[in-house]
C-alpha cells in the first residue's frame, strides 16, 4: 500500500468512528460538541429531530382577516408568509412548515413544539414600533396613546411596560421594559401624537446582555431614516421622544442631545429571555402586510410517528440486511468489503442528520432508504468491470485498478445526475412551500454526495489493503473474487 492508502484506511476509521460515537446518542460531552462545531459558544445538544409526521406538534391555521369582497393579493400573501416562517424559524424550531392555502389561508405546522401559545402569539403579533414626538409633555409608562398612524384599540387588560432611562450620547440605552398589569381602554378625545419613525426603519436589530444584567436590544436605522432622525433630535433637544409599542408607551426619555449615526440600544429591564427574544423577532420581521385571524389549531399526536418509525426502521434493516447479504453471496470478497462501506455509509448518513441537524420526515425517509438501495451502485459498477478484467486475464492488481478506473465516468455521471435532479426538488419544494418534496431531495442528496466518499474511496482502500495483504493467496482463490 502507499503511504496515500494508508492515509485514507487512517481518515476512513476515523470518520466512521465519529459518525459511530454520534449515532448513539448518548450525552456527548461538551469538548465534543465544541469540538463538532468549532466554537464552544455554538456547541448545542446532538439530537435526531422529528418532523410534525413522526412527533406530534402543532398545526395553525390562519386566514386573511378581511371581508370577503376584499380581493387579497397574492403578493401580499406570499410576503406573509415569508414573515411568519421568520418568525416560528427564530423560535428555534427545526423544520418548521409554512405554505399558503388558496389565496387567503397560511398553514403553520410546528413540529415538537413545547408552548404552542408562544407560537400562535408570536406568528399573529405584528409588534409596531414607532418613535414618537411627545414635545414637552412627557408621558407614563405603559400610556395608551393614539398616533399619526392610528389609535389603540384594548378594551381588556393587557400587559403595559414600565421605564427608566433617557437619551444622551449615540450609544445611550433608550428604553428599560418590565412587564406591570394595566388596563386600558382607548376613547375618543385623545391627543395624537406625530410619530416620527416606524420600526420599518430598523436595518439590524440584535439581543444581548447588559453590563449590568438583563437584556438590551441594539438596533441600528437605515441611512435615511439615521438622517431623519439625526435632524430631529438635533431639532428637539430637551424634548420627549416616547418609544410606542402597539400604541402603547414603552418609554418617554428626554432628548439630551443629537444621535447623529442613528444607533442605540433599547434597554430590557426585568424581561425574561423569552421576553427579550420575542420582542427581537417582532422588530426584526415587522408587521404582516395583511390581518391574519387565527382559525384553528390543532395538536397533532405522536401515535402516527410511533408507528411511522417503526416500520420505517423494521423496513430499512430489512432492506438494508437484503442489499448486504446479496453483495455478500454474488460478489463475495468483494461484495462482504462493500458491506463494509456500506454500513459506514448508513453511519455517516446519521451522524449528518443529527448535526445538521435534518428534519426527519417518513418522505425524507424514504429518500435515505432510496439512496441506500442506490449506493451499491457504483461497487456494482466496479466489481463487474473487476470480473471483466480477470477473465481477460489480467494481474489482480492491474484488474482492481482498471476496475476503479474505468468505472469511475459512468459513476461520476450518474451521482452528478442524481445530486442535480436533488437540486431542483429542494428549489421546487423551497418556492412552492411543498416541505414533502424538500424533505425527500434533502435527505437523497446526502446520501448522493457519502456514497461518493464511501462507495469510492472506502472500498478502494478496502480491497487495496486486502491485497497488500493477501494478494499472492487470492491469485490461487480466484473465486473469492467471484470470477
Amino acid at each position: 500500500m502507499t503511504r496515500r492508502d494508508i492515509t485514507l484506511l487512517i481518515l476512513i476509521v476515523v470518520v466512521a468512528g465519529l459518525a459511530v460515537y454520534t449515532d448513539l446518542g448518548i450525552d456527548h460531552p461538551a469538548w465534543f460538541e465544541a469540538l463538532l462545531f468549532w466554537q464552544p459558544e455554538n456547541a448545542r445538544s446532538i439530537d435526531t429531530h422529528y418532523g410534525l409526521d413522526l412527533q406530534g406538534g402543532l398545526q395553525v391555521l390562519l386566514t386573511a382577516d378581511v371581508a370577503d369582497d376584499v380581493p387579497v393579493e397574492s403578493a401580499s400573501m406570499q410576503t406573509a408568509r415569508q414573515i411568519i416562517e421568520n418568525r416560528v424559524n427564530s423560535l428555534g424550531l427545526t423544520e418548521p412548515v409554512v405554505q399558503t392555502q388558496g389565496d387567503r389561508r397560511i398553514i403553520v405546522e410546528l413540529p415538537g413544539i413545547d408552548d404552542p401559545q408562544v407560537a400562535v402569539d408570536m406568528i399573529r403579533e405584528t409588534a409596531l414600533l414607532e418613535f414618537v414626538d411627545a414635545g414637552y409633555g412627557w408621558l407614563p409608562d405603559g400610556t395608551l396613546v393614539a398616533t399619526s398612524l392610528g389609535a389603540p384599540t384594548v378594551s381588556e387588560p393587557t400587559i403595559g411596560l414600565t421605564a427608566t432611562g433617557g437619551l444622551g450620547d449615540d450609544q445611550a440605552p433608550i428604553t428599560s421594559i418590565g412587564p406591570v398589569t394595566s388596563t386600558g381602554t382607548f376613547t375618543t378625545g385623545l391627543p395624537v401624537y406625530e410619530t416620527v419613525l416606524t420600526g420599518a426603519a430598523l436595518r439590524q436589530v440584535g439581543l444581548t446582555t447588559g453590563e449590568y444584567g438583563g437584556y438590551e436590544i441594539p438596533f441600528e436605522l437605515y441611512p435615511e431614516a439615521a438622517q431623519v432622525f439625526a435632524q430631529y433630535t438635533a431639532s428637539h433637544v430637551g424634548q420627549y421622544l416616547c418609544i410606542v409599542l402597539d400604541k402603547r408607551v414603552i418609554t418617554c426619555p428626554s432628548i439630551n442631545s443629537q444621535i447623529p449615526d442613528g444607533r442605540g440600544v433599547i434597554t430590557l429591564g426585568g424581561s425574561s429571555l423569552q421576553e427579550a427574544q420575542n420582542l427581537t423577532i417582532q422588530l426584526q420581521y415587522g408587521a404582516l402586510p395583511v390581518p391574519m385571524r387565527l382559525e384553528t389549531t390543532n395538536s397533532v399526536g405522536p401515535t402516527l410517528g410511533e408507528i411511522s418509525i417503526d416500520r420505517s426502521i423494521r423496513a430499512g434493516i430489512i432492506g438494508l440486511s437484503v442489499v448486504l447479504l446479496f453483495m455478500l453471496v454474488y460478489y463475495r470478497l468483494p461484495g462482504g468489503l462493500a458491506d463494509i462501506a456500506l454500513l459506514i455509509y448508513a453511519a455517516l448518513n446519521l451522524a449528518v442528520y443529527r448535526l445538521a441537524p435534518v428534519t426527519l420526515t417518513l418522505p425524507g425517509i424514504a429518500g435515505f432508504l432510496l439512496s441506500a438501495g442506490m449506493a451499491v451502485d457504483a461497487n456494482i459498477l466496479v466489481f463487474e468491470r473487476m470480473k471483466e478484467e480477470l477473465r481477460a486475464g489480467r494481474p489482480l492488481d492491474r484488474a482492481i485498478e482498471a476496475g476503479f478506473s474505468r468505472a469511475w465516468t459512468s459513476i461520476r455521471d450518474s451521482q452528478f445526475s442524481t445530486i442535480l435532479i436533488c437540486i431542483v426538488l429542494y428549489f421546487f419544494g423551497i418556492n412552492f412551500g411543498a416541505s414533502v418534496v424538500k424533505g425527500f431531495a434533502l435527505t437523497l442528496f446526502i446520501g448522493t454526495v457519502t456514497n461518493l466518499f464511501t462507495a469510492v474511496v472506502a472500498t478502494r482502500t478496502f480491497i487495496r489493503l486486502v491485497f497488500h495483504l493477501a494478494g499472492d493467496w487470492l491469485q490461487s482463490h480466484r473465486w473469492l473474487l467471484g470470477v
